[in-house]
């Protein structure tokens, strides 16, 4: 038998399988069954939420009925589903987890089963669907016109404020929410009203804003100086040109590259078009808001996992409905259901927070560039410290070159100075930066002190057998936290209360080596008790608006030390800080990864700019224990240049981007034996499909990852590098129609990685 093509339909599914699954639309649903809808459908023993994505072929054989369509109308357009499919097709995942990424979260129905008393008392199992993500709907009041019985009491209260406000409005109408914040609890004295016909009420939808709470006033924009009026022109001019054309804009710390985000962005604006703006951090997120929402009347939404999951569904609908012009937000904003983009911001480019670690390994930065293609936008990359891979790619045209050598305002950049640590081991501060920490407390100025390392104590070690204390699911010593009292991984979240012998002789000098955050602060208040003092890592932001409580007291002047991770590097502006320490400057240059330098470099560079950005003029002391290496002395010397020269030879000698592309393999599996073996078959099978198709690909490895263990999980690493992007994807794709493993192998192919370890 063949079933009709008229109602069949090609749907995908969110699961870690490859290819699409038909379905029959019955005849009832046929009218809503469009493209870009979900659809509930049968899937073996249970029903999960598909995504329509079009007609599909006659098919030999029954095929299961689409069950129900869940959406009025599309949830993608075509041009989004052109975005997903290059997605999956580039980074190798199945097409209804690309899609399932790019939706809200949450929205999906699953069935779930659960045992149920029945009538005569025994146990069944009984299915139902979970999930689906609701609107939110609010009850509102108004006045009317001559109530034919006046209420008392606090109901009068209420019934004069709302005619108040007709006498202005005649619309006018008031939340239950706000009558209650004014009034306080009044729901009987409400449904009163409504009995007494003295008020009318109605049940509408609201959105949920994370920013309700806040104020914004408004600002002009700034005058431009000659070097920011170049580059904002021939962005301006790119955008009335209206076809996609990428730009690097390569501007030194406090240059003024946010000022030309927003002018350029005006200029979208006029033109009809709208705009995405990509931070690598939510941390940077409200300091940006309030300059978007001080300088710009049109509606602006923010995306990020900061929100509450009805914030960002509320968000996503917002900018679905055409209510937002222009979006905000960390990576997952790249997805954001914006029509007619005209300009595509990625501030801090050179970020890795962009490249997505787990499930669809994406790179935000990197499609950015295939949104704006797609979509004939300007695409900016903005950065102090370019990636070597856009600095090259400018080098060779493939990028319009914008510079910005010099500070706004004419203001210098901070003075700096490079501080030999060797041979002065337990010291947290040298005598020099104590001192500089102490005449800017007296001088009124604020200090950051940045060292990317959590917690107290990076490892434990009894003094009489030498044994460090170790995870037991991870090959990574545990970190004390003294403010838990307990030994954490930073990987699998194992702890342990503090020990107070040694598990393996049962000696009792234990000690603690190695610093981090926590111990600083501690130190920092010993030294400085009467300075107001705070940290910023993931430690102490856990929370809703954790970041922004941290930043908003720095902003305000009532904080006059603060001690973070990487987070304080990242673009933030404040004026009074006029002092920078970094402790330990060399701590990620021995990472087993090609781009340590550039990262060590970037990092430093970063956390430097964040000095003198005020009237005041900036300075910045960095420690180390090696000084001589080129990514340290070029960064206190603000030389990019000089450090690129440098990387960009040795990166050339190696065979490394930008002279090669990568593929990351990772086994991982709770048999050692049995994971170090599907790596070897694998490796072995990637070497005959290189010699059949004769691929210029090189194959590396395996090899045990530089975390060999991690959550109770063995790991095992190969890496393929090609000059060819299509030949790394032709032995990838032909690696995965070949290669099987156990069940219990999960293999994970990361192209274009970011992170070695």
């Amino acid at each position: 038998m063949t079933t009709t093509a008229a109602h069949i339909v090609e749907v995908a599914i969110p699961l870690p399988l490859e290819g699409h699954f038909h379905y029959l639309v019955p005849e009832q649903l046929v009218s809503r069954a469009v493209p870009g809808t979900r659809v509930l459908v049968p899937f073996g023993r249970r029903k999960l939420t598909g995504y329509l994505l079009g007609s599909a072929p006659a098919a030999s054989g029954e095929l299961k009925e689409v069950l129900d369509v869940l959406d009025e109308a599309p949830l993608f357009t075509p041009d989004e589903l052109e975005f997903y499919r290059w997605i999956a097709n580039y980074y190798l995942h199945p097409l209804g987890e690309v899609i399932k990424m790019a939706l809200p979260a949450g929205i999906n129905l699953v069935s779930r089963y659960r045992c149920e008393t029945a009538e005569d008392g025994t146990p069944v199992i009984r299915e139902f669907l979970a999930g689906g993500r609701s609107v939110r709907l609010e009850r509102f009041y108004a006045a009317l016109p001559d109530p034919p019985v006046k209420p008392r009491g606090k109901g009068l209260e209420i019934l004069e404020y709302l005619q108040y406000l007709c006498e202005s409005d005649e619309n006018a109408e008031v939340s239950g929410a706000d009558l209650r914040a004014r009034f306080g609890t009044c729901t009987p004295q409400l449904n009163r009203l409504v009995e007494l016909r003295a008020v009318r009420t109605a049940e509408r939808e609201v959105y949920r804003d994370p920013f309700s709470a806040q104020s914004f006033g408004k600002d002009q924009a700034l005058e431009l100086n000659g070097e920011q009026q170049a580059a904002h022109g021939r962005i301006a001019e790119a955008l009335r040109g209206g076809s996609f054309a990428p730009f690097l804009l390569h501007g030194v710390t406090g240059s003024g590259k946010t000022e030309v985000y927003l002018q350029s962005i005006a200029v979208a604006l006029e033109l009809g078009r709208t705009a995405l703006v990509l931070v690598p951090e939510i941390a940077l997120t409200p300091q940006l808001v309030g300059r978007f929402k001080r300088r710009f009347s049109c509606g602006i939404a923010v995306l990020h996992s900061g929100l509450s999951d009805g914030e960002r569904y509320d968000e996503w609908r917002r900018i679905r409905r055409g209510e937002a012009q222009i979006v905000i937000g960390a990576r997952s904003a790249l997805f954001a259901p914006l029509a007619g983009i005209g300009i595509i911001v990625v501030d801090e480019e050179h970020e890795g927070s962009y490249k997505q670690s787990e499930g669809v390994r994406y790179n935000a930065r990197d499609l950015a560039l295939v949104r704006g293609k797609q979509a004939g936008a300007a695409v900016v990359l903005g950065s102090a410290t370019p990636l070597i891979t856009s600095f090259y790619a400018a080098s060779q045209g493939r990028l319009t070159y914008l510079k910005l050598p010099n500070r706004v305002r004419e203001l210098p950049m901070p003075q700096t100075t490079l501080l030999d640590a060797r041979g002065k081991k337990g010291i947290t501060f040298l005598p020099e930066l104590a001192n500089a920490i102490e005449q800017n407390l007296d001088a009124g100025g604020q200090t950051l002190l940045f060292l990317n390392r959590r917690g107290f104590a990076t490892y434990l070690v009894c003094e009489d057998c030498g044994h460090v204390m170790r995870c037991p699911n991870c090959e990574v010593t545990l970190t004390y936290h003294r403010g838990k009292g307990r030994h954490v991984c930073h990987y699998c979240d194992y702890s342990l209360p503090a020990p107070s012998a040694c598990p393996t002789c049962q000696g009792k000098e234990i000690t603690l080596l190695g610093r981090g955050t926590e111990r600083v602060e501690e130190e920092v208040q010993e030294l400085f008790p009467l300075a107001r003092v705070a940290r910023m890592d993931r430690d102490s932001t856990k929370g809703k608006g954790g970041h922004a409580r941290v930043l908003k007291a720095l902003e305000a002047g009532d904080l006059d030390i603060l001690i973070g991770t990487q987070m304080i590097a990242k673009g933030h502006d404040f004026p009074g800080v006029t002092l920078v320490g970094v402790i330990s400057a060399d701590a990620s240059l021995n990472l087993p990864d090609f781009r340590s330098s550039e990262r060590t470099f970037q990092l430093v560079t970063q956390v430097m700019g964040r000095a003198g950005r005020g009237d005041r003029p900036g300075r910045v002391l960095v420690q180390t224990l090696a000084p001589e290496h080129y990514a340290l002395s070029h960064a206190v010397a603000h030389d990019y240049q000089g450090f690129y020269e440098q990387e960009i030879a040795f990166r050339e000698e190696v065979g490394y981007p930008p002279f090669a592309h990568l593929a990351a393999l990772t086994f991982s599996g709770i048999d050692q034996r049995q994971t170090e073996g599907s790596a070897q078959e694998a490796a072995r099978l990637l070497r005959k499909i290189k010699a059949e198709c004769r691929l210029r690909v090189e194959i590396l490895g395996p090899v045990t990852a530089p975390l060999g263990k991690v959550r109770g999980r063995y790991r095992w690493q190969i890496l393929i590098k090609g000059r060819e992007r299509s030949e790394l994807h032709r032995v990838l794709f032909h690696l995965r129609g070949s290669f099987s493993h156990p069940s219990t192998i999960r293999l994970v192919i990361d192209v274009d990685p970011v992170e070695m370890l």
